[in-house]
């Protein structure tokens, strides 16, 4: 569905995005993860033919976005970060209207308006002017907009903004169901939502794209180094260097929590299981223990542990 190469775009002594090259299948639904002014926003825009880049190659549906953009703009729904809804109108009389401009008969216009309506809970709010709504309806509004012409390719730049906690849960919801006969791109700060919606991570930094793979393969990717968490009752010197003695230890982080208990955190330098070892040192110093826990790291855990200078510098 989506084939960028080398994709580069420069502004006036700043380059956004640099020899940016990645692929989405069809069916997909992929979250575009990065820090902010990491080049996400540019990289959408030029997918959805808003703006050219400044040199590289990008296609959508076999379309090139330069060349070809009136059929890529067809198959598209695109939902900007900032939604530039004509606040003067009535909700059920926008949609309407943004129907008949991607090209959907009177009929059809009017069939999908009221699918979209359903689908984003907005059939109560309809006859209400745009402008007279919350900002978490402003959204809906918004991702209806993106919808109604059943496009291809749905791209959705921060979809959740403005919403509350049962908002976000039913849009996730939305977005999961859409898998399959559509294609979501979705680029999003609230790393939980990607965990349980996407099946494909991007995550770009600085212009680069740093990683690309499944939400689980990332997370197993950390995992690998083994982050053991225990807390032990010791005394704290002895404690420190007989945990960083112990066989193919990486790291040792050590803090003060409650009634004379450490918590400690431990790092492997391969998937070796630490668990074992310290529940026998524990036992061995007659040391006291009450947590000993091997963790599953999230993917926000993973999206620091990329983005860090010194992994940057590395490599990841």
């Amino acid at each position: 569905m989506i084939e960028v190469s080398n994709l580069t775009k420069r502004y006036a002594g700043h380059t956004a995005i640099e020899n940016l090259s990645f692929g989405v299948k069809r069916g997909e639904i992929v979250g575009f993860l990065g820090p902010n002014g990491a080049g996400k926003s540019t990289t959408m825009r030029i997918l959805a033919c808003y703006q050219p880049a400044t040199s590289g190659t990008a296609k959508v549906a076999g379309f090139d976005v330069f060349t070809q953009s009136w059929e890529v703009r067809k198959r598209i729904g695109y939902m900007p970060e900032h939604n530039p809804l004509y606040i003067d109108m009535r909700v059920r009389e926008y949609l309407k209207f943004r129907a008949r401009l991607k090209g959907l008969s009177w009929r059809r216009s009017r069939h999908r308006v009221d699918v979209v309506l359903e689908q984003c809970g907005l059939t109560g709010v309809s006859k209400k002017i745009i402008g007279h709504l919350s900002m978490g309806y402003r959204q809906r509004v918004g991702l209806a907009d993106a919808l109604v012409h059943e496009p291809e390719l749905i791209i959705l730049d921060e979809p959740t903004l403005g919403l509350d906690p049962n908002q976000i849960r039913q849009v996730r919801q939305l977005i999961k169901s859409l898998g399959g006969a559509h294609t979501v791109l979705i680029s999003t700060h609230i790393l939980p939502e990607v965990e349980m919606t996407c099946n494909q991570v991007l995550i770009i930094h600085e212009g680069r794209i740093l990683a690309s793979d499944a939400p689980t393969n990332l997370q197993n990717r950390l995992t690998r180094q083994g982050l053991i968490t225990a807390e032990i009752a010791a005394p704290l010197p002895e404690l420190k260097r007989r945990l960083e003695a112990l066989d193919d230890v990486e790291q040792v982080a050590i803090a003060p929590s409650d009634q004379n208990y450490f918590h400690c955190t431990l790092t492997s330098r391969s998937q070796t299981d630490l668990r074992l070892a310290i529940y026998s040192l524990v036992q061995q110093e007659g040391w006291q223990l009450r947590e000993l826990s091997r963790s599953r790291p999230t993917l926000e855990d993973v999206f620091v542990h990329i983005t860090r200078p010194e992994k940057l510098e590395e490599g990841y």
